[in-house]
């Protein structure tokens, strides 16, 4: 691959912090794909293949899907055009320096811009989860305090909006502790390599939108002014 100008984003943080909402918005701004393994798998689940019923095993019982299955299937993702011409917007991978490691060697010669961390408290995080709803059909995000517009149908496309199987406040737990074993060292993976920026994202949507895309437009001019290559 013959590297690009486009921007190439990961965005880390707790299960509840937000980050489907955000990589969203973050992708129409800087006009990339957003490529989240949750929608990845939830599409392999409903499939009814044999790596859709072995992911649905581990989602279920709110356990991380092992690095070589995620990593197989974010290798074939990235391998598309679109990643090579437009960049990308990375949601739920990578989640161990593991799977960071093999991110590296996915895109060599390239590199991400940089990794996001969301910070989000973790009683926050509960609280969001706890009454997190959300589309069966396409993944769109409620909660019982903002539900869609008519009688528990999503506004997006019409499905039905349900309490996630793995939402459940057992499942909850687990997913957390999971995330501060697992995961809260990739944060120190990209630290080292000067490729972490860390934003708080407390606060209305509109305004954690304003800080991420601040923080990303602050980091990519300090690349820019050191002359640095992508």
């Amino acid at each position: 691959m013959a590297p690009d100008p486009s921007v190439r984003l990961v965005i880390l943080g707790k299960q509840g912090a937000g980050k489907g909402t955000q990589c969203g918005r973050l992708a129409r701004h800087y006009g990339v794909p957003h490529i989240s393994t949750g929608e990845m798998f939830r599409a392999a689940e409903k499939s009814g293949s044999d790596f859709g019923r072995e992911l649905a095993s581990y989602m279920k019982a709110g356990d991380l899907i092992p690095d070589e299955l995620v990593v197989a299937a974010m290798a074939e993702r990235l391998g598309r055009e679109d990643m090579v011409d437009c960049g990308f917007v990375l949601d739920g991978f990578p989640r161990t320096a593991h799977q960071a490691e093999a991110l590296a060697k996915l895109l060599d010669p390239l590199e991400i811009d940089m990794a996001v961390d969301l910070q989000v408290p973790t009683d926050v995080v509960l609280r969001r989860l706890a009454t997190r709803r959300v589309c069966r059909e396409c993944g769109f995000n409620y909660s019982v305090g903002v539900p869609p517009t008519t009688d528990w149908k999503c506004d997006v496309c019409g499905g039905e909006v349900i309490e996630r199987a793995d939402d459940t406040a057992a499942a909850i737990e687990r997913r957390l502790k999971l995330y501060e074993k697992e995961t809260e060292p990739l944060v120190l993976w990209y630290l080292t390599r000067d490729k972490l920026v860390a934003v708080d994202g407390v606060g209305e949507p509109d305004v954690v939108t304003g800080r991420l895309i601040g923080a990303i437009d602050r980091r990519l001019r300090r690349s820019t002014g050191e002359g640095s290559q992508k």
